[in-house]
Parts: structure tokens; sequence; C-alpha cells
């Protein structure tokens, strides 16, 4: 969790009603390779942090060809802000590319 917070400290402070709020909010979640941190047809949910490893966003085009988009490194935030904000169905997984 100290990674989390030394990210989000380095713009802006925070007090510590609201330094308690997040921390319990928070979850840790470890994935394996090739699990999704958010699918395809879902609405996002979660807001994550990479502390170790790769993910990469995904997506299937129209031909069933699976095409990587770009990748996400420790130190990170990741979310599909536009499923998580609109509450819509994302059209891309994220998906971990190490253990």
């Amino acid at each position: 969790m100290k990674e989390l917070f030394a990210f989000i400290l380095r713009f802006g402070n925070l007090n510590p009603q609201q330094i308690d709020f997040i921390a319990s909010k928070s979850i840790t979640l470890e994935l394996k390779k090739d699990e999704y941190f958010s699918e395809a047809g879902k609405i996002a949910r979660q807001v994550g942090f990479i502390v170790d490893g790769v993910l990469r966003v995904c997506y299937y085009n129209n031909q069933g060809e699976e095409i990587t988009k770009y990748f996400i490194e420790e130190n990170n935030l990741v979310v599909d802000l536009e499923s998580f904000n609109n509450e819509i169905c994302s059209s891309a997984y994220v998906q971990a590319v190490t253990d």
C-alpha cells in the first residue's frame, strides 16, 4: 500500500482522513499470468495500482485476431476509464503478462 500512497502524493498532499478513506477502500489483488483485471463486455468496477509486474490492454478485431493496444508497467494506475466513468461495457481486456 505504501507504493500507492507514494504515487498519489507525487501529485499533492492528503490529510489523514483522506489516507484512511483510501486505505479502507483498498485491497491487495494478485493476478497470475494470463488472468484478467477487467474484461471486454463487462463494466469496469475497480481502479488498480500495479506494484509488481506488467499488464496489457488488448481487444479482438472483426477477424477474431487478438490485438495488443499497449502495456502498463509497475507504479502506474490501471483502469478502463471510459467504462468506469460512464458505466458502459468495456471493449478491451486488461490481462496480466507476468506472475
